[in-house]
């Protein structure tokens, strides 16, 4: 089995940074000067940080990855040097991979590797994992119990794997492509962005067929007359994939059709 990889040329990389923001997983990180890819588990292999890349240092490589093994990753990131190793193991420790970061750490000591003094590293802010508690942060007084909302649904199915390219609903439609978070998120969902629209949904983090929802659109995107596309997204790194996703498939339909995109934030808002 083979996954996609982001690979960087170090001869080209400046080290400017400009990739860090848009790197879905906060895999990658600026180290001695370079973007480096600190960790093969959170990369998965979607390229959002490839278009920021202003030296056109990074691309899309396709390796063996049927077994995650950190003894054999940890061959690799030693020879980054210490700050590598620590960046790796904070990385680890910071999406609770206790278990990968005890191998790693075991594979240090078997080697006689020195082991980076973890305290003063800082967290990887790799905020689509990270633990929020926001139950007294949204509290509405109403006590009228009979509002009642209508839905805009238009289409069924609505998620990106199941529906069908040919399907009617897509002709001459403009186009929503949600992010699966968003309707939870964003309390008007309904009125504010799905009324009149062909709805379709999928997560780029956690969805597998990523190279298949690629094809379906491009599919779609060829065949039928698309007036529109909206795209909503959440704030978090990995949903940047989404743009991505829409974008390749834009590209391999030789369409050109302006996108609009929404961010919301984890608090509900517009970005």
């Amino acid at each position: 089995m083979k996954r996609r990889i982001i690979k960087i040329d170090e001869d080209k990389c400046t080290g400017c940074g400009v990739c860090i923001p848009d790197c879905p997983e906060g895999a990658l990180q600026i180290i001695d000067g370079k973007a480096r890819l600190i960790s093969d588990l959170f990369c998965d292999g979607l390229g959002a940080c490839i278009k920021a890349c202003p030296e056109n240092a990074m691309e899309i490589e396709e390796r063996e990855a049927e077994e995650y093994n950190e003894s054999k990753v940890m061959v690799n990131i030693v020879k980054g040097g210490l700050n590598v190793i620590k960046a790796h193991l904070k990385h680890l420790k910071d999406h609770g991979e206790d278990k990968l970061f005890n191998e790693a750490m075991k594979y240090l000591k078997d080697n006689n590797m020195e082991v980076p003094d973890m305290e003063e590293s800082k967290s990887c802010g790799c905020t689509g994992s990270m633990p929020k508690d926001m139950r007294n942060q949204f509290r509405i007084e109403n006590n009228n119990n009979n509002i009642q909302m209508n839905s805009e649904l238009r289409n069924w199915p609505i998620q990106l794997k199941l529906v069908n390219p040919n399907a009617n609903y897509f002709d001459n439609a403009d186009l929503l492509i949600a992010a699966d978070c968003i309707p939870f998120s964003y309390p008007n969902f309904h009125s504010r962005f799905l009324k009149n629209k062909t709805l379709l949904m999928f997560c780029p983090k956690l969805d597998i067929d990523i190279n298949g929802y690629i094809e379906k659109l491009t599919n779609i995107f060829s065949n039928k007359n698309i007036n529109s596309i909206s795209i909503v997204r959440m704030e978090v790194p990995c949903c940047g994939g989404v743009e991505m996703i829409v974008q390749k498939a834009l590209e391999m339909a030789n369409k050109n059709i302006i996108i609009k995109e929404y961010i919301i934030s984890i608090d509900g808002n517009i970005i």
